[in-house]
């Protein structure tokens, strides 16, 4: 005779959206649906809750009513931040409600900051961090000098605020650069100190991450998606961001997914799992227990001795 799978509990699964969103949000429907059935699977009543700035009271009266919550909010949405959510989710998490991913957590493992921190790691490579414009508008041009780099905002998703920048042929006293937005599909030439004017607001964030553009960008992302400190799976993509070539970005296309036992990716999981992984919580001081149940960090080949290495792009 069928036996009912047990009941473990109820989580919310939180997502950003508008007052017609909350209306029509349920778990057949939703982009998170797969997630809702997996849930359910296991013996976990998953229900939607749907925020926005405007709603702050009334979201927080719904998880309370929660043993936990699953975000799934970008640090950057039609101009829009998280700042009024991370405290609402930092109230909620002190009174008992487990939250994944905490804010907290977020900010060290999930900002480009972590670029910076985690350099010296074997997935690193030459990562300059800028407090302020003053200083990247001192020590970016001798950067740029060595070949183009890659700018990138502390906090953003989507290509926000992610350019490449290479030094143009011009004068000492006005150097000119080639800028190329993540976000589009042509790149622009203007003078550096317009470009670093353009960059300033990026400061808000904390900081500003350097580093220098990897050739092998066409080649594709390899994304390696955690559930703790253990791989799940994979997903590779040629992509148009930041690759200038026409033949290069024609080959781009979708995400494609495989599983975690796929063969040509045991190299990256055995690194994500045995080394990589627990480098990171040891640098960034993160428990294991409050890893986020689902993260991802994305990979790419870079030219050096051993052609296979790795660079984290998280």
């Amino acid at each position: 005779m069928f036996e009912p799978t047990a009941r473990l509990g109820r989580i919310a699964i939180l997502w950003r959206g508008d007052e017609a969103a909350r209306r029509s949000a349920s778990p057949e429907t939703s982009r998170f649906k797969a997630v809702f059935a997996a849930l359910a699977d296991v013996g976990v009543d998953a229900e939607p809750v749907v925020n926005e700035d405007d709603v702050v009271d009334t979201v927080r009266a719904q998880l309370a009513t929660f043993d936990g919550v699953l975000v799934w909010v970008n640090p950057i949405h039609e101009g829009r931040n998280r700042v009024n959510l991370d405290t609402l989710l930092r109230e909620v998490a002190a009174r008992g409600v487990w939250v994944s991913a905490h804010p907290d957590v977020i900010l060290k493992m999930d900002t480009k900051e972590v670029l910076h921190r985690t350099r010296m790691m074997s997935w690193g490579c030459d990562t300059a961090l800028y407090r302020t414009v003053e200083a990247m508008r001192v020590e970016l041009p001798s950067r740029l000098a060595a070949g183009p780099r890659v700018i990138k905002r502390n906090r953003g998703n989507g290509g926000q605020g992610v350019w490449k920048v290479e030094l143009l042929a011009s004068p000492r006293n006005r150097p000119m650069v080639r800028v190329l937005d993540a976000t589009k599909d042509a790149s622009e030439e203007v003078e550096l100190e317009e470009f670093l004017e353009r960059c300033s607001e990026y400061f808000e964030d904390g900081c500003v991450i350097d580093q220098p553009f990897q050739a092998r960008l066409s080649e594709g992302v390899v994304r390696c998606y955690m559930a703790g400190d253990r791989c799940a799976g994979f997903g590779h993509q040629k992509v148009k961001a930041l690759v200038a070539a026409p033949a290069a970005r024609a080959e781009a296309g979708p995400r494609l997914y495989t599983f975690n036992a796929d063969p040509r990716f045991q190299r990256l999981r055995r690194l994500m799992e045995n080394e990589w992984t627990p480098q990171l919580t040891s640098l960034l001081d993160i428990p294991r227990s409050d890893l986020p149940m689902i993260w991802d960090a994305d990979f790419i080949l870079i030219a050096r001795r051993v052609a296979d290495r790795l660079k984290s792009k998280l």
